[in-house]
Parts: structure tokens; C-alpha cells; sequence
């Protein structure tokens, strides 16, 4: 059965990750993002496939129509957006303006606050579990 929706790869142990995958699955009320952390199995597959190194836990990724011919991996600021695009409303419309900065200038705001997330948003000793109501929205589980 294919997996409708985008899929979000975020480090599991990194709070702002968590805080961020919280977020999203508090606005997406369509339920259409689907997650995994990179620390997965499930993750180590599509970016291998992607040519990108699994262990690279500074970047998020987003999965678009995975194992279709036209799958897509999106990262950093682009994934962002993305998944930002998926939550409809308001939130749409901010990702939409956020994309007219060129990438690389967006790319180097994601590549400061990757670098500095664990510092000041913490770090866990292992991926938290999801709440049971949410679990079938992750498929690292």
C-alpha cells in the first residue's frame, strides 16, 4: 500500500526536531504528513537510495510521493517549506513567501540553527515515542 503524503525524516534525539514534529502534527489537521527519524532504518533506505549519508543528522528531509517514479527528497530549508506548504491556511501562505529568499541564503539560516540546536534546544539519549493517537503516522515505529 503506498504511503499518501509527504514524509518528514528528523533527528529523533534533537528537541528542536521533537518540538518541531509536535508542531506539525498538531496543525496538520488533513494528516497528511507521515515521519520518521533519521536514526531509522526506514530513513536509511530512502536517503541511501537519494545517494545522501544516512548518518548526516544536520539536515531534515522530506520524502515526496515516496516509491513512485517522480520521488523526490527535499532538505534543509526546502524541506521546510514543504512541509510548512502542508499545513494549509496561513501556514501555506508564510512558506510560500519564505521561498522567494533565494535557498542559499535560506540554507545558510537552517545551517546556523542546525548547529546550534542541541545546545539550546537540548538533546535526548534516545527517539521519543509517539503518542498511541498519533503512532500510525510514523513509520519508524
Amino acid at each position: 500500500m503506498p504511503i499518501a503524503g509527504p514524509i518528514l525524516f528528523y533527528d529523533g534525539v534533537c528537541g528542536l526536531c521533537n518540538t518541531l514534529v509536535q508542531f506539525l502534527l498538531k496543525h496538520d489537521k488533513q494528516g497528511r504528513l507521515r515521519f520518521a527519524s533519521l536514526q531509522s532504518d526506514f530513513a536509511e533506505k530512502v536517503l541511501r537510495r537519494h545517494g545522501f549519508d544516512p548518518k548526516d543528522l544536520d539536515t531534515l528531509h522530506v520524502v515526496e510521493n515516496y516509491e513512485q517514479p517522480d520521488e523526490r527528497l527535499l532538505q534543509r530549508s526546502d524541506a521546510v517549506l514543504r512541509a510548512g506548504r502542508e499545513l494549509g491556511g496561513y501556514w501555506s501562505v508564510l512558506a510560500a513567501i519564505a521561498k522567494i529568499v533565494p535557498r542559499p541564503l535560506r540554507d545558510i539560516a537552517y545551517r546556523f540553527v542546525a548547529q546550534n540546536r542541541y545546545r539550546v534546544f537540548g538533546k535526548y539519549d534516545t527517539c521519543m515515542l509517539p503518542d498511541p493517537n498519533q503512532r500510525s503516522r510514523f513509520l519508524d515505529v
